[in-house]
């Protein structure tokens, strides 16, 4: 089972006005909000899946890791490939 996160669109116009689209009314009663990058979003829901299925034996190998290092780099350092990665994709 794929780990979803409920999420929206948060477009900005020119002007700066601030618009959320969110179709299914998943945030009609919530009074604040994050936005998040679409790409770092799938990310992390593919790192959260990852987590699920995964016997945290690669977490522990992964030692210390710099803050600038981009999110996107934990699938490699965890050993998934492209192939992998694709596989989780296809999950949603």
């Amino acid at each position: 089972m794929a780990y979803k996160i409920d999420n929206a669109i948060i477009k900005k116009d020119r002007n700066g006005k601030i618009t959320l689209i969110d179709p299914e009314n998943v945030f009609r009663d919530e009074d604040a909000f994050i936005a998040v990058k679409s790409d770092d979003l799938i990310t992390i829901q593919l790192l959260i899946n990852g987590i699920m299925k995964n016997d945290f034996q690669s977490w522990r190998e992964l030692g210390s890791i710099p803050d600038t290092e981009p999110l996107k780099s934990l699938f490699v350092r965890l050993g998934y490939s492209r192939e992998d990665i694709a596989n989780m994709l296809k999950e949603f």
